[in-house]
């Protein structure tokens, strides 16, 4: 068993020639942090600066002398993401950094999922063409657009069309051009 807890950094095995023993690593005070698979945390410090840090990616729920609970949410995540807190720092701690596994896989996947999720969709601002005179126009005004970089959608069927908003005007004048 002393052996499992040298392999996840709790104590340090020492060898002497007739006999070994084991020193804890966490008499520094420096604590450690441990995750379960439903996201609760337990982590086991008395550093006002270690409770801060936890509070930037998750909930706290309650705080004892050397023990702070608490629990990784979507929500608490997101607002580590808004402060610029990316899955990869979270889940890279430096003194876990050399043990394996560090943060369980499960809980790991589902940072980088959560994290995924905000960068998912993409909005631009664009301006909607439809009802085109005939399909010649329809199809000049999309050449139009992309040779500027400005097509962001197009559906040939139906002779419809989205230009990002900087090209509007300029499209705006071809199709008055192409009209005449």
């Amino acid at each position: 068993m002393i052996k499992d807890f040298a392999d996840l950094g709790l104590v340090k095995l020492q060898q002497g020639r007739k006999e070994s023993w084991f020193i804890p690593t966490i008499a520094d005070n420096c604590g450690f942090v441990v995750v379960e698979t439903n996201f609760r945390m337990y982590a086991y410090s008395t550093s006002k600066l270690h409770c801060e840090i936890l509070r930037l990616f998750s909930k706290i729920e309650y705080q004892l002398p050397n023990l702070i609970v608490g629990a990784i949410t979507k929500e608490s995540l997101y607002n580590a993401f808004e402060n610029g807190i990316t899955a990869e720092q979270q889940n890279a701690h430096p003194r876990v950094a050399d043990r394996i596994p560090s943060v369980l896989e499960n809980v790991c996947d589902q940072i980088r999922l959560w994290e995924s999720d905000l960068n998912r969709v993409e909005m631009t601002p664009g301006h909607y063409y439809d009802e085109f005179p005939s399909r010649d126009v329809f199809e000049a005004a999309c050449d139009y657009a992309r040779d500027r970089s400005g097509l962001l959608w197009e559906d040939s069927k139906k002779m419809r069309l989205v230009v990002n908003s900087e090209i509007h005007m300029h499209m705006r004048e071809f199709l008055r051009g192409q009209n005449k």
